[in-house]
């Protein structure tokens, strides 16, 4: 490929992160970096800056394509390489200031503020001091992102109104539909739904305008949130399975962990407990899998909305406190407001009434602070309704009708027809107790009023219905992927599942074979492990040392290949491997012996890798054998991995640790396997492919971790 060709084809990959085809980006942008790493450095300077340049955005690329997809670790971990690749090449500062931006994201989502906030300010000085106007306000927003995680609306909509007149200027609509959709959320936040539709609105037809998936789900999933507020339940549920679809179809598990959560939301506001539940669960898993502490919180106190809905109160307060406990560790001021307040009812309904009241006026300080009006009103009204329990110490009619009627205010100011009609409940009951009987009835028929509007018919039935097309569509989905799976047997799945797993497994699972799990009376198994690894790799560049993993244990996967043993997978620096499974053979010690030997022969390192080594660093390989029973099988139901267990698995892997660089540790159980499949009992072994002969080294009884004593050799080669 020529510049032009590498130029096009980065060019292409960013357009398919912008239109959220992010399967599409990273394989665009994988094909770029192997054709890179397959033409190797230019000797002409300018083509060669130009080509390090493009490597180093390529990564950046799929460090972005990562990151949307929720997988936090791989994008964190190309965006690191991408900043130390551009820092030894001396590449231009926007790639820097790039880099150190996608890596602030992957902060910002681990909920890491300070960390995030750090990386975001060294590239928003980079791309001020270079006058990147694109750069400057994208990262301007990401400030904004931080601060508003914090609760502090006011700077978070200072950074995104300072770059809303950027991005008109240089007409960049994607980051102005961002902007826009980031200030409706402050909107939210502050529960001013009027102004946060508005901004919202305006963000969806930027983003529909110019084909971003990710932008319409993020505001669609936007538009459902204000209208659950609203306790418009029909019209919530229709905008947040519209923005799951999306994000389903784009792979984002951040968005749909989100919309999941907030269908949540929506059936436990109709009272349909076992439904909330069943959606809190699914999202929080995906955040437990993403690693997004923010997410976690969110869901667990979620969780313990429905254990409080059940009057379940010991396990609503223990999901409480570990949601409040997040939220303190990542300095969430909503977050630790909302959980405050829900831990104030608990006690409330466990008739604690004075620790009730403490933590409600906690709550409603910090709801006063960031300015959060359905936080207050909700906050206010529920300390009305502790005045009004005559059983209260603090039983106070006159304070109870006075916050009552200033939390009812607030929810008619900003439309919060479901708390309401619980304070008009609330407030008919202490007029009741009061014998004021003519505002008893008006508050009670206002109750029953809003209480039918809200928890209407129409909205169970369109909560039902909306269930059954999602009932509907995972059916859909099922039989697609059924065909799909039918249709891979004539197409590149097969390959693709032959690259992933043994051919044998492949095999079977095409053929519609699920759960595969077999046991092997006899196998043997390899580990191995690059002797002092970690000085050798800790001068080395992070792209260096992936070079380098991937020249060892590719010579390593050639070298059992040739012998008939099956690679189980890599660990860091160690490499495992069995021989005997998935396919059976007797002479499974024997394949393993001389392909153990042969990696200790083969491994020379080239010249590249060489430099990095620390004065008087041997490289060497250390490796364990021992022969045993194991159960092999396929785990995973999108990602599937081929494994062994059993305790000859453990007994292998410490051969290897027991073991000495350059040395091949075995265990008498091998050695009697050894000699059993050669057909001897005892002395010097011919190899079957050199002239030379298999020796045991005695190296005496040892105490083996886990094992007690153990008689062990070396197994070495003599003429």
């Amino acid at each position: 490929m020529n510049e032009e060709t590498l130029n096009n084809l980065l060019a292409k990959a960013n357009e398919c992160i912008n239109t959220g085809n992010f399967d599409e980006a990273e394989t665009l942008a994988g094909e770029l970096l192997a054709e890179l790493e397959k033409i190797g450095e230019s000797t002409d300077t300018v083509t060669a800056r130009q080509r390090d340049t493009t490597h180093c955005v390529a990564l950046i690329t799929l460090s972005s394509a990562k990151w949307r997809r929720g997988d936090y670790q791989t994008a964190l971990a190309l965006a690191r390489t991408a900043l130390d690749f551009a820092e030894e090449k001396n590449l231009p500062d926007e790639t820097n200031a790039k880099a150190l931006g996608n890596i602030g994201i992957v902060y910002l989502n681990f909920s890491d503020y300070p960390q995030a906030l750090t990386y975001y300010q060294k590239a928003l000085a980079i791309s001020e001091e270079i006058g990147n106007k694109k750069g400057t306000g994208g990262t301007m927003v990401n400030i904004g992102h931080v601060y508003g995680a914090l609760g502090q609306n006011a700077t978070a909509l200072e950074y995104y109104e300072k770059a809303l007149p950027i991005f008109d200027e240089i007409g960049e609509k994607l980051f102005k539909a961002n902007a826009l959709n980031s200030i409706g959320n402050v909107y939210l936040h502050l529960s001013d739904y009027a102004q946060a539709l508005t901004y919202y609105q305006k963000s969806l037809a930027i983003d529909e305008e110019i084909g971003s998936k990710d932008g319409v789900a993020r505001n669609l999933g936007n538009l459902g949130s204000v209208y659950r507020n609203l306790s418009d339940y029909p019209q919530a549920l229709t905008y947040f399975q519209k923005a799951l679809a999306i994000y389903e179809e784009i792979g984002s598990k951040d968005g749909i962990a989100t919309n999941l959560g907030n269908i949540g939301l929506v059936y436990g506001n109709l009272s349909d407990n076992q439904q909330a539940l069943t959606y809190y669960q699914k999202a929080l898993a995906i955040y437990q899998e993403i690693g997004s502490k923010h997410g976690i919180a969110t869901n667990l106190c979620n969780v313990g909305l429905v254990y409080e809905n059940l009057s379940d109160y010991p396990q609503a307060l223990t999901y409480f406190q570990k949601a409040l406990a997040i939220f303190e560790e990542i300095g969430s001021k909503e977050g630790i407001a909302n959980n405050l307040g829900n831990i104030g009812l608990v006690y409330g309904n466990l008739s604690d009434n004075q620790q009730a009241l403490t933590y409600l006026q906690k709550a409603l300080a910090i709801f006063e602070e960031i300015g959060s009006k359905k936080g207050i009103a909700n906050n206010i009204g529920n300390i009305g309704v502790l005045f009004a329990n005559d059983e209260f110490d603090g039983y106070d009619p006159t304070k109870a009708e006075e916050m009552m009627l200033k939390a009812m205010a607030i929810d008619e100011e900003i439309g919060e027809k479901r708390h309401l009609y619980h304070v008009h409940k609330s407030l008919a009951y202490l007029y009741k107790v009061e014998k004021r009987w003519e505002e008893c009835q008006m508050h009670y028929e206002k109750f029953y009023t809003l209480e039918k509007e809200v928890q209407s018919e129409d909205a169970h039935k369109q909560a039902g219905l909306m269930e059954q097309r999602r009932q509907a569509a995972e059916r859909e989905k099922e039989i697609e992927l059924a065909k799909a799976a039918a249709a891979a047997k004539l197409n590149a799945t097969t390959t693709l599942l032959h690259r992933v797993l043994p051919e044998s497994i492949a095999t079977r699972m095409i053929a519609g074979e699920k759960d595969i799990a077999d046991y092997f009376t006899s196998v043997t198994i390899l580990f191995a492990d690059i002797a002092g690894f970690t000085p050798i790799s800790a001068g080395m560049p992070a792209y260096v040392v992936v070079r380098f993993l991937n020249y060892v244990f590719g010579t390593f996967d050639a070298i059992m290949k040739r012998h008939g043993c099956e690679k189980i997978k890599t660990i860091g620096d160690g490499y495992m491997a069995v021989a005997g499974a998935p396919i059976e053979c007797a002479d499974h010690a024997g394949r393993m012996a001389l392909a153990a030997l042969e990696m200790q022969e083969d491994i020379r390192l080239p010249e590249e890798f060489m430099e990095y080594l620390p004065a008087g660093t041997d490289f060497g390989i250390r490796i364990g054998l021992h022969t045993g029973s194991v159960v092999g099988g396929v785990i995973g139901d999108e990602r599937f991995v081929y494994d062994i267990y059993s305790d000859a698995v453990n007994t292998a892997a410490r051969m290897e640790s027991h073991g000495e660089p350059d040395k091949i540790h075995v265990s008498e159980e091998f050695k009697q396997a050894y000699l059993l499949g050669a057909g001897q009992n005892g002395g010097a072994i011919m190899s079957p492919v050199s002239p030379m002969s298999l020796h045991f080294q005695e190296r005496g009884e040892m105490h083996i971790k886990g094992k007690g004593m153990m008689k062990t050799y070396f197994l070495t080669q003599s003429t």
